[in-house]
């Protein structure tokens, strides 16, 4: 893939630097599109969830957005510091004679990590979902939280 296609020179072209410039975005707009990057185009990423990381003295806490799915449709791992969420949200089937006029919600496959911030208890993990919300609740391990040292006087 090319950064910059090559366009013949024209007259209108040569004179006009604006119409140049705006070109030379369109394409570095293009390659930033590009999936190593880390820019999702909607050409080539369905969707993903979002999310908020929250945290206190003892839990990190994660709320994901997951309307119109079931919990079995969901699936969490927690591994190596990362939490991956999981799932698959299915189109509504087709009633009758009904034809779609407009499509603006992604459905598929996704799958999105998080790095979590600090070291958990994955023994103590747990999750639960409401109204199209799931919150998972990280009780953040022995070694992350913060302690109190107690000052000795001599």
């Amino acid at each position: 893939m090319s950064i910059i296609r090559y366009q013949s020179p024209s007259l209108a072209s040569a004179l006009s630097p604006l119409a140049r410039l705006s070109a030379f975005q369109h394409e570095v707009d293009r390659f930033f599109d590009l999936p190593f990057f880390g820019r999702e185009s909607n050409r080539t990423v369905g969707w993903t969830p979002a999310l908020d990381l929250h945290q206190d003295k003892d839990n990190l806490f994660v709320h994901a957005e997951l309307p119109g799915m079931k919990k079995e449709d969901v699936t969490l791992s927690l591994h190596d510091g990362i939490l991956t969420l999981s799932g698959e949200r299915r189109s509504m089937p087709a009633e009758g004679d009904k034809t779609t006029v407009r499509n603006e919600r992604f459905f598929g496959r996704f799958e999105r990590g998080i790095t979590l911030p600090t070291p958990v208890d994955a023994t103590r993990v747990s999750a639960s979902y409401e109204n199209g919300i799931l919150t998972v609740t990280l009780p953040k391990a022995e070694a992350a939280k913060p302690r109190q040292i107690e000052i000795n006087v001599k």
